[in-house]
């Protein structure tokens, strides 16, 4: 496979964890993928994101309305937080969870300069989201389940963060594809995300469709 330039910078560069003998899914026998580091920050602020995953289309293809209680699990740098607080507005909350302290000192540091007074973080772990129970509308996790190395004690904690009517929504590098330019590893098929998450009590609803490498699964408590 011949690298492009981005899957080489995220690929290639030393904030990765080792992928030697990484743990499989008892499931479907996925290869959970390392975690990005603190380190790779600047890959989720790079200029070329938005033409190369389009997060503001996303985002709108979710259908927030102002008001809403939603999170961002796996937030990172807080690229799609922004983007969230903006889409609930005042009114709305955003819980943007990592289990990185650097990342979430990243994520304090736009939440301040941006002034997205909607934004609350969250020190999760690998096999709790500390979220409260039955209070969201809707998770988010962009290019993050994949890494969960405790896969089906999170979404058992996301689930029950849910409220009745929420959503989990996923979105993940499309691994029937072999022209999106990123490791197997960090890809993910329909199909095995619906084996995964099915099995523990959350229910398929939609594929929505639109984004240049991206899957968007939606699946309701």
């Amino acid at each position: 496979m011949q690298f492009t330039k981005l899957s080489e910078l995220f690929f290639l560069l030393p904030f990765l964890a080792s992928a030697a003998a990484p743990p499989v899914h008892p499931l479907t026998g996925r290869p959970i993928a390392g975690v990005m580091g603190a380190a790779g920050a600047h890959w989720l602020e790079r200029s070329e994101r938005d033409a190369e995953e389009q997060p503001r289309l996303a985002v709108r293809l979710l259908d927030l309305k102002p008001g809403m209680k939603v999170a961002d699990v796996g937030a990172g740098s807080g690229y799609y937080t922004e983007l969230l607080s903006r889409a609930v507005g005042p009114s709305g909350a955003v819980f943007a969870t990592d289990i990185q302290p650097a990342m979430l000192r990243i994520l304090d540091e736009r939440i301040r300069t941006k002034s997205l007074g909607n934004v609350q973080t969250v020190l999760s772990t690998e096999s709790d989201p500390r979220l409260p129970n039955n209070s969201l509308d809707l998770i988010l996790l962009v290019d993050v389940y994949h890494e969960f190395s405790q896969p089906q004690a999170m979404l058992r904690g996301l689930r029950a963060a849910l409220k009745p009517s929420g959503r989990l929504v996923l979105l993940e590098f499309r691994k029937e594809d072999p022209q999106v330019p990123i490791r197997p590893e960090h890809k993910m098929s329909v199909a095995d995300v619906r084996t995964e998450l099915e099995a523990e009590g959350l229910r398929f609803q939609q594929v929505l469709n639109g984004l240049p490498w991206q899957h968007i699964l939606v699946f309701l408590k």
